[in-house]
């Protein structure tokens, strides 16, 4: 086995083995350990590896003055909104988080005779609400989720229209009877992509799954917000396949059982390293920040079923893979469908 420089043999043997991430906590502090901290890398390994849970962060001996900053600022904001009678005493906290950030970014409403909530208000009181069940204190959880929006939103905001289609086509590889029957009755069209692909899960998954997508798209991928729909529809194909009426379908989606959600993520994290590890050539260019999503290569599956991406689809025989596709390459040698190391 050829050696890697940046993970030793005993990674690759656990791995195998089904032990993940027992010697990445190593690899991890020391990445931690740069000054200046190397965030393209630090992206990487969140995106190839878990993160632990808790983990003590670089340049501590600033947290405590950048807290203060951070605090005095969201009192200074909160205070404004209650002068301009924006926020009252029964205010939810996840909307007065969405005033706070309306008003940092320009956008409060001229009256305070507030109206209904737009589509982006939503999405934004969503996410707010996941993450409340994640962090405790208020000004954190303020700051997290403010982060999360405007990176989300700058990053991925072009090529979120296009996840449909990429769904659509990862799904025809995986399972094209399924994908079949959502066509047919109409549903394929109404799925809660919104829901999916917007809010990123939250309201769908509980705190504990919905973190490990999360970690995946804070690193710079969107793309596994759609490997983790199509693995919901494979989990529940049966239901689904019972279903005709495309309000049951969109129905049940969205409020979907919570019981098997980390399943369905380690299911789609697998799937999504399988392909990474598959096609390494297109990996930089489309599968993390996608800058070619805007183009509907990447969404379409970057033109893999033609020749100018010099591989071919065939479909595995083997029962236990539920028609998952492999992918061969121009010479006719079946790539192994495992993670790269990091």
């Amino acid at each position: 086995m050829a050696e890697d420089p940046q993970r030793n043999f005993r990674s690759a043997y656990y791995e195998k083995v089904g032990f993940r991430g027992v010697e990445e906590k190593k690899s991890l502090e020391i990445l931690l350990k740069d000054n200046p901290l190397d965030v393209e890398k630090l992206c990487t390994f969140s995106q190839r590896f878990p993160l632990p849970s808790m983990h003590p962060a670089p340049h501590s001996e600033s947290h405590a003055l950048v807290a203060g900053y951070r605090r005095e600022q969201y009192a200074d904001v909160l205070e404004a909104l209650q002068v301009m009678r924006f926020l009252h005493a029964a205010t939810p906290q996840v909307e007065v988080y969405l005033r706070v950030f309306q008003l940092e970014a320009q956008e409060l409403p001229r009256s305070s005779e507030l109206s209904p909530p737009e589509e982006q208000d939503e999405d934004f009181l969503a996410i707010a609400k996941a993450m409340e069940e994640i962090v405790d204190d208020p000004v954190d959880c303020y700051w997290l989720i403010k982060c999360f929006v405007n990176q989300f939103n700058s990053k991925f905001g072009d090529s979120i229209p296009h996840l449909p289609k990429s769904l659509e086509h990862y799904l025809s590889l995986e399972d094209g009877r399924l994908l079949a029957h959502l066509r047919s009755c109409g549903a394929l069209r109404r799925l809660p992509y919104g829901l999916w692909f917007r809010r990123c899960f939250a309201g769908c998954f509980p705190e504990s799954s919905l973190q490990r997508v999360w970690d995946k798209v804070i690193s710079g991928s969107c793309k596994i917000l759609v490997f983790v729909a199509v693995e919901v529809l494979l989990s529940y194909k049966i239901m689904l396949m019972g279903m005709s009426k495309p309000d049951a379908i969109v129905h049940f989606l969205s409020s979907m059982p919570q019981e098997n959600t980390d399943a369905i993520v380690t299911k789609a994290i697998d799937l999504w390293h399988k392909l990474r590890a598959s096609l390494p050539g297109l990996m930089s260019s489309c599968w993390t920040t996608g800058p070619c999503c805007s183009t509907r290569r990447c969404c379409a599956g970057h033109r893999l079923r033609g020749k100018s991406a010099g591989y071919a689809t065939r479909r595995t025989s083997t029962p236990s893979s539920r028609g998952r596709a492999s992918v061969t390459g121009a010479a006719g040698q079946a790539t192994r469908a495992r993670p790269t190391p990091a």
